[in-house]
């Protein structure tokens, strides 16, 4: 486990876990040891030993992409804390979401608070969670470009999650994405600036890089 953050009252940790090296995220109010964890791609016993010493609240998923949800159930079984995620994602998991989401609401951590933002596009249900400048982002923006997408309507859908619900925030948000290292808002935003500088061709989807697409 990497731990990414820990100031002013809060700790952000990483493990990577799983054949797709998904990341799966603990964030720890410090002030209270209430904890959650953000998606579970594998190892469900290794996450749980990673908890110690606080308190879980809650599983949250980004979206329901078997890379990130292999030790879901055993997750939910061994913790008993409720599970968030999207409703139109809520179909990849073993039974229904305690905390149904749909965007917009905002989740109490200890002394911390998290704001739930919808981003469609890679799913329909995708899901990134701000707390502060600290975005944790699933498939939805990687260093150097969006999540994959299956068809065109699906990445002019993301390019609008983007636009209108992530690139809004600051410059100095810490973007941690499912997969890979860390990011930095100001730098996407930039790069997407680039790529938006000539329009792309009309069957643009899949992984695309904002720099080389």
């Amino acid at each position: 486990m990497a731990i990414l953050v820990e100031e002013a009252g809060i700790r952000i940790s990483r493990m990577r876990l799983g054949p797709w090296e998904t990341n799966a995220y603990l964030i720890v109010c410090l002030e209270t040891k209430a904890s959650l964890v953000v998606d579970a791609p594998a190892e469900a016993n290794t996450i749980i030993a990673e908890l110690s010493g606080t308190t879980p609240k809650y599983v949250l998923l980004t979206h329901n992409h078997l890379d990130h949800v292999g030790a879901l159930s055993e997750l939910r079984n061994k913790l008993k804390v409720p599970l968030g995620c999207h409703t139109l994602d809520s179909s990849g998991v073993a039974s229904p979401p305690e905390m149904p989401l749909k965007g917009g609401e905002r989740l109490a951590l200890g002394k911390l608070e998290l704001t739930v933002i919808h981003t469609p596009g890679h799913t329909r249900g995708s899901l990134c969670f701000l707390l502060g400048r600290h975005l944790v982002s699933g498939d939805t923006v990687f260093p150097g470009g969006p999540g994959n997408t299956r068809s065109s309507a699906d990445f002019k859908e993301i390019l609008r999650s983007l636009k209108d619900r992530i690139f809004v925030l600051p410059d100095e948000t810490i973007v941690y994405p499912g997969h890979g290292e860390p990011t930095i808002l100001s730098k996407e935003k930039a790069e997407f600036a680039a790529f938006s500088a000539k329009p792309p061709r009309p069957d643009t989807h899949g992984d695309v890089l904002w720099l080389s697409s």
